[in-house]
């Protein structure tokens, strides 16, 4: 008969991950006496030393520890499936959901959608990563992630996109810049001036392409992988950027006053959605996300959105 639980083992993994019994009760939330009293119960329990205890670094793992660690682990992942599984045949919606978001966009879009979600489905345990448009494609290949919100850029064919919402591109300038002044802004009266690019994969071949149209060539003076860094380039006079969602305030993050300006002309908006795998919706968790998403999008409360209106 088993005389060690589920939480115990939870307890050594968070022990065995952390190195010290003081973090590892912070990262479980409870006291270090229970935390310690369970490994000592493990261990009476298995016949093996789990830890080496040194004063001044800490626990380490003995050898058969680290390879109990592994094995625990496996316990705790097939435990938590279990519970999913007796929740997607009663149809409830819980257990854990992991979801990638572009970073072009993750700040401004799903710490709200996350805190809404969770708010409306309280057993779901939600983690997130932010990831560019390439590295989403393998995290949902790999099982990674469960779902990414991302754009419909260059998609491949074994993932499935469910789209929410499109998003015509803008122009972002200094309140100083030559074109700061007008209502709307063509892509011709973009190309002599100088660009700053967001250059993370895809989407920078989405921006070049508007130029590509007209045969002309983008004259970029500056390129980056940060959002805030684009913005912030803009304020302080180094050109104009191009992007797809707008934040709420105007203003770069250095706070310097920023203008955004329609693109108008032929230009392809970006439809912004799910990618998922074929199958995933299966899961409650994930058909409940898309769902929500949707239901937001419909009473136009979509984090973003009214940036955009």
């Amino acid at each position: 008969m088993l005389r060690y639980t589920l939480r115990q083992l939870e307890y050594f993994v968070a022990v065995g991950q952390t190195g010290s019994i003081a973090r590892a009760a912070d990262k479980v939330n409870v006291s270090s006496p229970s935390i310690s009293a369970a490994i000592t119960q493990l261990e009476q329990e298995f016949g093996l030393p789990l830890f080496v205890r040194q004063h001044a670094q800490g626990l380490s793992l003995t050898l058969a520890g680290r390879q109990m660690l592994e094995q625990a682990r496996i316990v705790l992942r097939e435990a938590d499936a279990l519970t999913d599984l007796a929740g997607n045949i009663a149809g409830t919606v819980r257990g854990p959901l992991a979801i990638g978001c572009l970073l072009s966009f993750a700040q401004l879009v799903l710490p709200e959608l996350r805190r809404g979600f969770e708010t409306a489905f309280p057993d779901v345990r939600v983690r997130q990563v932010e990831l560019n448009q390439a590295e989403i494609f393998s995290y949902l290949r790999r099982a990674e992630v469960d779902v990414a919100l991302t754009y419909d850029l260059d998609l491949p064919r074994d993932l499935r996109f469910v789209p929410i919402t499109e998003l015509p591109p803008y122009v972002i300038v200094a309140e100083s810049h030559p074109l700061a002044h007008l209502s709307t802004v063509t892509v011709e009266a973009l190309a002599g001036h100088p660009m700053v690019l967001l250059d993370l994969p895809f989407s920078s071949e989405y921006f070049l392409s508007f130029f590509d149209r007209i045969g002309a060539r983008p004259h970029i003076a500056e390129r980056t992988r940060d959002m805030a860094v684009m913005r912030s380039l803009v304020a302080n006079g180094f050109g104009y950027s191009i992007a797809n969602v707008q934040p709420l305030i105007a203003q770069s993050p250095d706070g310097k006053p920023l203008k955004f300006i329609p693109i108008t002309g032929e230009v392809r908006p970006m439809r912004m959605g799910l990618l998922m795998s074929s199958d995933a919706d299966r899961a409650n968790v994930v058909r409940a996300f898309v769902e929500y998403c949707h239901g937001l999008k419909e009473d136009g409360a979509l984090p973003g959105q009214e940036a955009r209106a």
